[in-house]
């Protein structure tokens, strides 16, 4: 026993010294990721995991709506092919809406129309919409107006030079590497966070503001940074406030948050809804911005944000995602693990599709095989077309 207790010492000693070498060197945060890798059983992000982590509630419409279902509803069954896609890449929710009702509805694992998933980067067009009404309100000047008018603490060599719209189109110049499995980047970082405003305001703008295409989530964080400070509500707020309520969002959604008390949302990710509702924000720009007779959304923003705005993005507008395929042009919103809403705006038709893995890009695009397939076996399905699995 005499022997064990020196060593017990040292062990902790060298236990103290690693805790204490991880904080001064950023990496502290491992530490919490470690504890929920532990509670949750996995080392990557998942579906529900706003049941883990502190959340802020966005009830429902004050005037729910159902959405309308169409005369054929789920009367053309699954392709062999989709329901191969299903099965293998974990789908818990898939929806066709064709002349804005459903035509197609399938939900797996027990979720329902109501059952709330995280809608992961999906919400990037949401929060950059969320930009164009401010505008409209008057609380942003437009989308050249500077962040720094917003948050001032911004750092880096060019931070005086990033506008708003910077921030909604991926050209920031942030210092940021979008990558969600490596743990030791600033992703997951920021996903585990408690304090996130801490993070980002040590993150510099370290590029030219404006010039080209860089995915990040960053960039979106600090949108909803500013659109706080713009209009002094949260970005949930917001969101019911521009679109939830008046699109009557049949129900409750909640928005992560990074600490319990007065938290922040992670805004880049981790709103939590379901299909039916997220289509609904497919259909108000699928119709130019207009719901119930209602311009909701200026039909110029919704041009503006389905429009490529640099050479080396030309799939990505406003938080869209942009491309055709099958000689018809679509944009979507899009999220890790293969979180998709598609709209195809020629042929009046919405796929939603939620699950929990999706295929890494293609070589040279940035987008995956089984992403098209969704949209391939929609359209196979419509046309009354048969196929049979691989």
């Amino acid at each position: 026993m005499k022997k064990i207790a020196p060593l017990l010492k040292k062990l902790f000693a060298i236990l103290a010294i690693l805790l204490a070498g991880l904080y001064i060197s950023g990496y502290g945060y491992l530490i919490e990721l470690g504890a929920k890798v532990i509670e949750l059983g996995r080392t990557t992000a998942g579906l529900e995991d706003y049941i883990y982590f502190d959340s802020r509630e966005i009830q429902k419409s004050d005037s729910p709506k159902q959405w309308a279902l169409h005369t054929d509803y789920n009367l053309v069954p699954a392709t062999s092919k989709l329901q191969k896609l299903h099965h293998d890449y974990k789908t818990v929710a898939f929806l066709v809406i064709k002349n804005d009702s459903i035509w197609h509805e399938q939900y797996y694992e027990g979720f329902g129309k109501d059952s709330k998933t995280n809608s992961f980067s999906m919400v990037k067009t949401i929060v950059a919409a969320c930009l164009a009404k401010a505008i409209e309100e008057g609380d942003v000047e437009g989308f050249d107006q500077k962040a720094k008018d917003f948050i001032p603490w911004l750092k880096g060599p060019y931070a005086d030079a990033l506008t708003v719209g910077n921030l909604a189109t991926m050209s920031s110049g942030l210092k940021w590497k979008e990558d969600y499995e490596n743990l030791l980047t600033i992703t997951p970082r920021t996903y585990i966070s408690r304090d996130i405003v801490s993070i980002m305001k040590t993150l510099p703008i370290e590029t030219v503001p404006g010039e080209r295409f860089v995915y990040q989530s960053g960039s979106t964080q600090l949108l909803s940074l500013v659109l706080t400070e713009a209009t002094g509500e949260t970005i949930s707020d917001l969101v019911r406030r521009y679109f939830w309520n008046p699109l009557g969002a049949h129900a409750d959604a909640n928005w992560r948050l990074d600490a319990a008390e007065n938290g922040v949302e992670k805004s880049y990710c981790c709103f939590n809804s379901n299909a039916r509702d997220f289509a609904r924000f497919a259909a108000l720009f699928k119709n130019g911005g207009v719901w119930n007779d209602n311009q909701l959304i200026s039909a110029d923003y919704v041009h503006k944000s389905i429009t490529p705005q640099f050479e080396n993005g030309q799939d990505y507008g406003y938080g869209w995602w942009l491309g055709s395929h099958m000689g018809k042009r679509y944009y979507s919103m899009r999220g890790h693990n293969g979180q998709y809403t598609i709209v195809f705006p020629d042929e009046d038709v919405i796929v939603v599709r939620l699950g929990r893995a999706q295929l890494p890009d293609l070589p040279g695009v940035r987008h995956s095989v089984d992403y098209l397939g969704y949209m391939e076996e929609a359209f196979a399905m419509l046309n009354n077309e048969t196929t049979t699995s691989p």
